[in-house]
């Protein structure tokens, strides 16, 4: 779909939501709108696209007080907001509009987690991404290198380049508009995502990525959409197994499973962010013990986030139950940096090698 065409169909959705509202006034009811519940006892595995989405657990908002009147307003402000935008073909970040609020009056934004969470909410009803309305994240997104060469739309044309000849050992920085990237060919086997950059560094200064034919990417942590994206397109587009590569320790597995199964925060965009067939490499709990890796003891924090993760549909797998409830019963958490302690060449040469082998990838 050209950009022409999106712009028309993200326009024509906004319209929809204040016409809709118009036929609730003009018919003496009062304006309402209805949106999934937005927890994870409300996200239901898809068979047909492999992915976590919202269940049929409804929350109704019903301007029939002030503090949901108010939230309506808001919403009618953003939707004005973007409409023009989009007529204006302008475009700004999730930071600029909720400053842009502050001249709304009694439909400025408190705080950004609130404007942020509309635009979430605009995203379910119109069943389209923050993109297609112009908006872009804060946050960028990471970084790729290896073995794939790109063609990128930018403002100033078309550039090609390939992920390991043409660019510096940062890599190539993924960019917020994914759709704008073109795959032209590649040479790899497999993907690796790694949550750290020193764990990053260390697979490109070891030569990772030649040895094994591997595209490194760069998660920067929690990953932005935009690198959820990329991920699940090198997967689905170019039949590339995933790999995740994080920390040992619940927050981090959290990490892998908005990238595998969707966060529970965006289960409405799980078809495009999510790929399914990602797996976890570690660091696993069993790798702690197994390889005697230097660790830290378990926080009150981690330990709820651990049950927590029990609790959880996209952990209730045999795998995350034992590796979960063995963390528990170790208390402790490592770091992928760890597996220094026995020596720089380690996690390149025989940890990684013997995972892949052991998955399958390799």
């Amino acid at each position: 779909m050209s950009r022409e065409d999106i712009d028309k169909l993200a326009d024509q959705r906004l319209y929809d939501i204040a016409e809709n509202w118009y036929k609730q006034m003009a018919g003496a009811k009062i304006p309402s709108i209805s949106l999934p519940t937005r927890t994870k006892h409300n996200i239901e595995y898809d068979e047909s696209s492999e992915v976590w989405k919202y269940g049929e657990k409804e929350t109704m908002r019903i301007a029939n007080s002030s503090k949901s009147a108010l939230h309506l307003l808001k919403m009618a402000y953003v939707v004005g907001f973007l409409k023009n935008q989009i007529a204006e073909s302008r475009s700004s970040t999730l930071r600029e509009m909720y400053y842009i609020s502050e001249g709304w009056k009694k439909a400025k934004f408190g705080a950004q987690d609130e404007s942020n969470h509309l635009v979430e909410d605009l995203e379910i009803i119109t069943e389209l991404s923050r993109e297609a309305f112009h908006l872009r994240p804060e946050e960028d997104g990471a970084s790729v290198y290896g073995p794939l060469r790109i063609r990128e739309k930018t403002r100033r044309g078309e550039r090609v380049m390939h992920c390991q000849e043409d660019i510096g050992e940062a890599g190539y920085p993924i960019p917020n508009n994914v759709d704008n990237l073109e795959f032209i060919d590649h040479d790899a086997k497999f993907v690796i995502a790694m949550e750290t950059g020193g764990m990053y560094a260390r697979l490109m200064e070891n030569g990772f990525d030649e040895e094994h034919d591997a595209i490194l990417v760069h998660l920067k942590g929690q990953p932005a959409r935009s690198t959820r994206r990329v991920l699940r397109r090198l997967n689905q587009e170019l039949g590339l197994p995933v790999v995740i590569f994080t920390d040992g320790d619940p927050w981090s597995y959290r990490i892998f499973a908005s990238v595998a199964y969707g966060s529970i925060k965006a289960a409405h965009m799980s078809e495009i962010l999510a790929t399914p067939g990602a797996q976890f490499i570690g660091v696993q709990p069993s790798d702690i013990s197994n390889y005697n890796l230097p660790s830290d003891k378990l926080t009150e924090g981690d330990i709820a986030a651990l049950k927590a993760e029990l609790s959880d549909p996209r952990f209730d797998t045999e795998y995350w139950r034992h590796e979960i409830n063995l963390q528990l019963k170790l208390g402790l958490k490592s770091e992928q940096q760890a597996f220094a302690s026995r020596g720089l060449d380690f996690v390149t040469k025989e940890y990684l090698p013997a995972r892949l082998s052991e998955m399958g990838v390799i």
